[in-house]
């Protein structure tokens, strides 16, 4: 349809320069006659009239197709750009600015948008209109006609040129779009005003800002300006090879017309060839993430678990991890002891191995607790079992599959977690709490809040559980911030809990409450919990002691503090000045009055 519609009105274009030669030659200045053919000239002049209205009418709808079609194009770049980054594993977002991503979303995608919307119309039209014009000029005359095409290969040359002295400046432009979308998403943050503002930096702030925009402004007016120096011939040489031949008024009027006609698409195909050229760069950022693989997927006969059928056993087995991949092999020059286990130090005496070689297990329905000097690999031990990173070696298993052989769907419905920066929208307390069960009624948004200790609170709140909580819910304190996340992981009730430093940033009330609310979310499923705080992880079923990535004890708090290895000097180090080292028949009483039970070994 629409290159129908470029057809027809290319082909009208041609028609008024025809036209003007037959007013000139037949009706103005007619052969024979002292004066002009009236009768003619009316019909001419009506039909000169008619058919750029015609033209113009069908462009109209031209356009309406052609930019149709181009925004379905680019809503589904969009798309798929966002669709592919929101399958990177966590790996790449640790690794990327936000405003980066950003950037190659807005200004990468919206700075192709008219190349992808109204170029392949605009070359069609123009081939189409340059073809019907000379076409028209061999009709009228030969040796005008060549005249008009010789300066062509100017423009070419001009194009090549100026083509690339664009692209290489719209890409300049695109990273400095980008680094400015960084610096304004991470300074204009709650965190990052806090930050500017605790340190006094606002002038810093400021002048990095007008220092990069300044680069932006600077950049956006040489792309602008470059390849605005195309000319066009005048008119003038016509009228000199005029001038050797034999043509008739009405035949020159006409030519000029059509020599305009023909010098404007050749102009603009320039143009869109310039534009091609610089969307060159904007292309080649959108396809640097567009081309990146996803380390994590879901494999071909990948299984799917009901979450109700989940038991919660999770294990280790022999698992070795790395944030930072090595090249090539994996393991060069990396040191091998005398069992053959790599060591856990380079050349320069830099520890490769965030975990090494280790083996864990946790039956369904226990407390187990992880602890360990910090870097010893808590964190990354969490981030293994709902498989946000993959192990480099061994296998992370959820009731005795490898968790790369379940699909990541029966992965998230199994697993939830609490973590100490507890996020939220910028959205009610309602919205906050759907996203982890959006079909949930408003009952069980009750329920899940009073088991978590906020519900009180929220109704407290000016719109109860319509309330705004504010850019990562900065409008709360840190510890209803943790119990709407626990709030919002009782109403996704998973099969296994991970609850990653839950408490640790809480003042002592605010730990008391989130404590409480903890409670009736681990009753009845496996938990994992990792934290400093040991007085927190008394009552585990088994503690694993990690240091450097490595298991070095395991057992229960009696056990481990008989042993008195790591975990009783990490206790001792907690404890120094409130613990009495007196012991009873019934356990070792603290300074508090608290009792913690021992068994008859270490009693």
């Amino acid at each position: 349809m629409i290159v129908v519609l470029i057809l027809i009105t290319s082909g009208l274009g041609v028609v008024n320069p025809l036209l003007t030669k037959q007013v000139f030659d037949k009706a103005l200045f007619p052969p024979g006659q002292s004066g002009p053919n009236l009768r003619l000239l009316y019909v001419l002049v009506g039909l000169m009239i008619v058919v750029p209205i015609v033209a113009a009418a069908i462009g109209v709808f031209q356009t309406y197709l052609t930019t149709v079609v181009g925004q379905r194009v680019m809503q589904d770049l969009r798309n798929r750009l966002f669709e592919h980054l929101q399958s990177m594993s966590l790996r790449f977002f640790t690794a990327t600015r936000t405003g980066e991503l950003q950037s190659r979303l807005q200004n990468d995608v919206g700075g192709v948008q008219n190349v992808v919307t109204n170029t392949a119309s605009s070359v069609l039209s123009n081939v189409v209109t340059v073809l019907s014009t000379v076409a028209a000029m061999l009709i009228l005359s030969w040796q005008l006609t060549l005249l008009a095409l010789g300066i062509i290969p100017l423009f070419v040359y001009l194009t090549y040129r100026v083509g690339r002295v664009r692209r290489r400046i719209s890409g300049e432009t695109q990273e400095s779009l980008a680094d400015l979308s960084a610096l304004t998403e991470e300074t204009l943050s709650v965190s990052g005003v806090l930050l500017t503002k605790v340190f006094d930096r606002r002038g810093d702030v400021i002048e990095r800002y007008r220092g990069e925009n300044r680069r932006l402004a600077g950049l956006q007016v040489r792309q602008s300006m470059v390849g605005r120096s195309f000319f066009a011939v005048v008119p003038a040489l016509v009228y000199l090879v005029a001038g050797h031949a034999d043509l008739s008024s009405g035949t020159i009027v006409a030519f000029t017309t059509l020599q305009t006609r023909l010098l404007f698409p050749i102009g603009q195909t320039l143009q869109t060839a310039v534009e091609v050229q610089a969307s060159l760069a904007l292309f080649e950022r959108i396809f640097q993430y567009l081309d990146l693989p996803h380390d994590i997927v879901d494999r071909k006969d990948a299984r799917t678990i009901p979450p109700e059928d989940v038991r919660g056993e999770v294990a280790f087995q022999d698992v070795w991890f790395r944030y930072e991949e090595p090249p090539e092999p994996i393991f060069d020059g990396a040191a091998v002891d005398g069992d053959g286990a790599i060591a856990s130090v380079d050349g320069a005496g830099r520890r490769e191995w965030t975990l090494e070689d280790l083996s864990l297990a946790v039956e369904p329905g226990e407390l187990a607790a992880i602890v360990g000097p910090t870097g010893a690999g808590k964190t990354t031990i969490s981030y293994l079992i709902p498989r946000l990173y993959e192990a480099t070696r061994g296998r992370v298993e959820l009731d005795g599959y490898d968790v790369r052989d379940l699909t990541q769907a029966t992965l998230a419905g199994a697993i939830g977690m609490v973590t100490q920066e507890t996020y939220l929208f910028h959205a009610s307390v309602r919205e906050n709490l759907l996203y982890a069960r959006p079909e949930a009624t408003q009952a069980q948004l009750e329920r899940a809040a009073t088991a978590a200790q906020i519900h009180d609170r929220i109704m407290e709140l000016s719109d109860g559980y319509d309330t705004v909580v504010g850019e990562r819910g900065y409008r709360m304190s840190g510890g209803e911030k943790q119990r709407l996340a626990i709030a919002r992981v009782i109403l996704k009730d998973p099969r296994v809990l991970i609850l990653d430093e839950a408490t640790s940033a809480l003042d002592t009330t605010s730990e008391r409450l989130v404590q409480a609310a903890l409670e009736p979310l681990m009753k009845d499923r496996t938990t994992i919990a990792i934290a400093h705080r040991l007085s927190t992880i008394i009552s585990a079923n088994v503690i694993f002691v990690l240091e450097r990535g490595r298991l070095v004890e395991s057992g229960t708090h009696a056990e481990l503090l008989a042993a008195g290895g790591l975990y009783a000097q990490l206790y001792q180090q907690q404890f120094a000045g409130g613990l009495v080292e007196a012991r009873c028949e019934d356990g070792v009483v603290l300074s508090g009055g608290e009792v913690v039970a021992l068994s008859p070994a270490a009693s």
